[in-house]
């Protein structure tokens, strides 16, 4: 029984995670890989940054992953923070069964 509450409260961080992820971490995600890919274009081709194919290919990668970063922060963090409430209701529910279990045998 401990392990599926935990189960279900890991998921339920992840699902918690993908929608702030989606509301709140794919816009910045993907301006601070731009701004960082702007950066290493700038370094390796000169700036100001020419409209070649590379550049934006460098570019384009940069934004993907920053947008990949910060999903894997939301995803991470809330689904930890799922998975540690989900622990400590578990613990709590099977303290409060033992303490039952201990009274009624008195």
């Amino acid at each position: 029984m401990k392990e599926r509450i935990t189960q279900k409260a890991t998921y339920l961080g992840i699902g918690v995670g993908l929608v702030l992820f989606a509301i709140y971490g794919l816009l910045p995600g993907s301006f601070l890989g731009g701004v960082a890919g702007l950066s290493i274009a700038g370094a390796i081709f000169g700036t100001p940054v020419e409209p070649g194919v590379l550049s934006r290919m460098l570019i384009a990668v940069s934004m993907i992953t920053g947008i990949m970063v910060s999903g894997m922060i939301f995803v991470t963090a809330t689904s930890t923070v799922g998975w540690a409430v989900g622990s400590a209701i578990s613990t709590l529910k099977g303290s409060k069964k033992e303490i039952v279990t201990a009274e009624a045998g008195k």
